[in-house]
Formats: structure tokens, sequence, C-alpha cells
């Protein structure tokens, strides 16, 4: 199934209009003609079923013959990830965090951070594609980039987590997690948190976690920990 997506779109909706580039893909790439069905989702858990009206490779046209809500899953994946040093990285563990199912995504700047910036039109797109191809109806939410100082400053609700590689007594992530919570968990650059800031942390009720006996990649980290969650709930 080829999935669109149109965050314009609500449950009111009975049609939907498509921009050029959607509309040439349509008609020159999946050859679809007028009568055909399209799939369409505006990210917020809505997917809409329509019916081609209009096949033209400039503006298409359907009309919406089905709607469905999919209820979000019964936890909430929140994940501030420090900025990669090399950017294909980062986008690497957007695409794949996406696909295994995350809620949330916060670029932190930190003391050992060597990437200071992101792209987030960027971003934005590569976590649309990965929905699109996971057949998912719900888009992560992506925050601007902040400092850990600033993350702090504002810290989340529902259980903390910070993973670390300093030698300091921690927990296993998965000794911790348990179904259906709400959970943010932090995640360093190369070069680690410092200790200031896993101080800082652990003063603002973050609990030190390890992910596993190896050390570990930004991104690699990040990925075991979403996995992690999403096993946890896998049988919700």
């Amino acid at each position: 199934m080829q999935l669109f997506y149109n965050p314009t779109l609500t449950q009111h909706d009975n049609q939907v209009t498509f921009p050029k580039d959607e509309s040439r893909h349509i008609v020159k790439v999946l050859r679809k003609t007028t009568g055909d069905t399209l799939y369409i989702t505006n990210g917020k858990g809505w997917l809409f079923q329509a019916q081609l009206s209009v096949a033209d490779f400039k503006n298409c046209l359907a009309t919406i013959t089905e709607k469905s809500f999919q209820e979000r899953h019964k936890y909430y994946l929140h994940l501030a990830v420090a900025p990669t040093k090399m950017n294909d990285r980062y986008e690497w563990f957007l695409e794949k965090a996406t696909e295994i199912g995350i809620d949330e995504i916060t670029p932190i700047i930190c003391d050992h951070s060597e990437r200071k910036t992101i792209k987030p039109e960027r971003f934005e797109r590569i976590l649309q594609s990965a929905m699109k191809q996971a057949l998912q109806h719900y888009l992560p939410k992506l925050n601007p980039a902040q400092t850990f100082s600033e993350f702090m400053h504002r810290p989340p609700t529902g259980e903390l987590f910070i993973a670390h590689c300093e030698p300091t007594e921690k927990q296993a992530l998965k000794q911790r997690l348990k179904p259906a919570q709400h959970i943010t968990i932090l995640i360093g650059p190369e070069g680690d948190f410092s200790v200031k800031e896993i101080e800082t942390a652990l003063k603002n009720n973050f609990i030190p976690v390890t992910l596993g006996n190896t050390r570990l990649r930004t991104e690699t980290a990040a990925i075991v920990a979403c996995h992690s969650v999403a096993f946890i709930n896998d049988s919700l």
C-alpha cells in the first residue's frame, strides 16, 4: 500500500487535492488513473481512503470514501538525543525510530557536542517519509534544538532516564521499563554527557541507566532505547 501524507486533512473533509510533486508521482510513477484508490494519513491518527477523480500530473483530486481512526500506542516515548558529528547518522536514527515507534524527539546540544546546528526542514521530511514507509498514522513531534541546560530548565514529566558511560552506579534500562508509561530518555553525543550534565540530570530526577555491556554510538544507543520501550509494550 502506498501511503500519502496531508497534515491539513480532517475527518470532516470529503475531498483532497494533491500538490504538483505528489500529483506527478501518482500519475507518472504509480500510473494511477481515474477511479483508482489512494490512502492518505494526516499524521494525527486518521487514515483516509480516497478514489481518484481527477488524474492530472499537475493537480490530482480525490474523493474521500472511507475514514478510520487509529489510537496511539499505549506508551509515549520522548527521546532527547544529541546531534551526531556526521549528520547522516542522526538522520538514520530519525528514520528507524519512526519505523519502530516514537512520539517525540528533541535534539539537545551538550558540552561535548561537536555538531551544534541541525536542519529541521530536512529532519521533518525524513520523519514524514519514514512514517509513510512504515504505514504509521502518527507523525513524531520534532522539537527545536535546544541546549542541555535549556532542556533541564523545564524537564518533562513521567519516567525520566539518562543513559551515560561514566563508571558510576546505573541500572539496566530494560529492568526499569514498564508497559504503558510516559518515558523520556536522554542520549548524549559521541563524547558522552559531561559529569556536570549528569549531575544536573540526577538533580532533576533522571535515573541513570545503561543500555548494555558495550559502548554504543549515539544513534545506536537511541535505537536500542527506542526498541527496548517498544518491546516492553509489544503485548499491549
